[in-house]
């Protein structure tokens, strides 16, 4: 990784290379340019992205696909008891200004080895989180064979950059349990083709017009600003000028999968951590670690250690 000028783990600070937190970053450093804001808020009600009302895309949305948002996953009184447990074990200075526990086997991803190492399992209190995942629409036959529980801190600046979760070892759903704070969960594209944006009907209810009700014109030239309303041709604009805000509040289930997962990168900000905020992500194995897979007996035997809920962080 690419290391960046000047920079270097601060007291109690996990960084490397390029990443860098409030610890780390002294007056001789600038800090990282300030993320724009979101132009795009994802509704979980409709499953579409809607612009944001004080942005040029105000009054328009498209679907967006591969977010499944569960509120109040787990009660206040669950979510109190599972915190006191993590905060049993120690937590270990992370990357950005966060804290993490793992739960997982032992990766190297540059060379794409993996094997059991020091991994005795996920933690018991799990046990029942995972269980109750069993319920959700898209979470079918989800067994996860890695937790990482990841602390973030508004005084250490905590924060993660826009990334994929890797694709040769973790499969299609990622499933992240939010606690403690709401926070939100930025998703950005780089891709080269375009997003079809469609005027909502109202602004009330956030519907899209039926396709058949768009007329045959050309959009207007400058759609996005006093004018946009002059037809109900679609607009069309380049993926990388659209970022999508997941608003996440407490005790929410958030998966990613489909779209959301292979083509959206996703990442928190750091203005989006105003007091203690604690992830568990879950995460199941790829096809080439399941059934029929070239190491399906090496992700046998990772399973059988996860599911035994006896492990502590490694």
């Amino acid at each position: 990784m690419e290391e960046a000028a000047g920079g270097g783990a601060g007291p109690g600070c996990g960084c490397k290379g390029i990443r860098s937190c409030l610890l780390c970053e002294g007056p001789a450093q600038a800090a990282p340019p300030p993320q724009g804001e979101d132009n795009f808020t994802y509704c979980p009600a409709t499953g579409l992205a809607k612009g944001n009302e004080h942005s040029e895309f105000a009054g328009w949305a498209f679907p967006f696909p591969g977010v499944l948002l569960v509120e109040e996953f787990i009660t206040e009184d669950e979510e109190s008891e599972i915190v006191e447990l993590m905060d049993r074990d120690d937590w270990k200075p992370s990357q950005s200004g966060r804290k993490k526990q793992d739960y997982g086997p032992k990766v190297n991803f540059k060379k794409q080895r993996l094997k059991a190492g020091s991994f005795t399992g996920l933690p018991s209190f799990s046990k029942k989180i995972v269980a109750q995942m069993e319920a959700c629409s898209v979470l079918g036959g989800f067994l996860p064979v890695e937790q990482c529980n990841l602390d973030y801190m508004p005084e250490r600046g905590s924060a993660i950059d826009p990334h994929f979760d890797d694709w040769w070892l973790w499969g299609e759903r990622l499933v992240s349990l939010n606690l403690l704070s709401e926070t939100v969960l930025s998703m950005s594209c780089d891709s080269e083709d375009s997003i079809q944006l469609f005027p909502t009907s109202s602004k009330e209810n956030g519907e899209l017009n039926p396709p058949g009700s768009f007329t045959q014109t050309p959009p207007c030239q400058n759609p996005g600003k006093e004018g946009r309303n002059c037809t109900l041709s679609p607009w069309l604009v380049p993926s990388r000028e659209v970022t999508v805000a997941v608003p996440l509040p407490r005790r929410c289930l958030v998966v990613l999968y489909g779209e959301a997962r292979y083509r959206w990168k996703h990442a928190i900000h750091r203005r989006h951590i105003q007091r203690r905020r604690i992830c568990v992500t879950f995460r199941e194995l790829s096809e080439e670690f399941s059934a029929g897979g070239r190491h399906e007996e090496l992700g046998k035997e990772l399973l059988g250690i996860a599911l035994s809920f006896q492990g502590r962080p490694v």
